[in-house]
């Protein structure tokens, strides 16, 4: 019997530990600090909306798409929205590359243990995620929107819109 109970735990444990965040899931809580040593708890940003880019200064796409990351910050500067921009790199990196291209997300350095409970996993468990990776968190905590890839400013737009538009709250670009 205790074997049993034992090996049930363990699978628990197992399948939580290798759980992805798709959309319609609740985000996982996470506590980071950004660049600028601001303290940010997920769980603590219930009631806006949070916008999450998983990027690297080596991933050329997200390099080229920060811009108009950058266009919707500002379009929602006075809304409920937080964005945030989770690169694993240490902050000397980031400030290095931050200085020749600005990013007005909230950059949160040496953030792989975020990456961690974000990423999918393939069969043998491995991380299994693309640069850029975006994830739309609604007011109530729950992953609504998750992509990869370059150029999804345009469905981020309507996602953060659509759930604004609920609250009473827009912008227009």
């Amino acid at each position: 019997m205790r074997i049993l109970t034992l090996l049930s735990v363990m699978v628990m444990f197992g399948v939580t530990a290798f759980a992805q965040q798709n959309a319609g899931t609740t985000a996982q809580n996470f506590s980071v600090s950004t660049i600028r040593d601001e303290a940010i708890e997920l769980e603590k940003l219930k009631g806006k909306v949070v916008v999450m880019t998983f990027w690297s200064t080596r991933c050329q796409i997200c390099a080229e798409e920060i811009p108009d990351l950058n266009k919707l910050v500002d379009k929602y500067d006075a809304k409920d929205v937080v964005f945030l921009g989770l690169a694993w790199q240490d902050k000397a990196k980031l400030d290095v590359f931050l200085k020749k291209k600005p990013f007005k997300f909230k950059i949160v350095p040496q953030s792989f243990g975020v990456l961690l409970k974000y990423s999918d996993r393939d069969s043998n468990g491995r991380l299994n995620m693309g640069f850029p990776a975006h994830f739309v968190v609604d007011q109530q905590g729950t992953v609504v929107y998750k992509a990869a890839g370059f150029d999804r400013t345009k469905k981020l737009n309507s996602t953060i819109e659509g759930l604004l538009r609920n609250t009473g709250a827009t912008g227009s670009l």
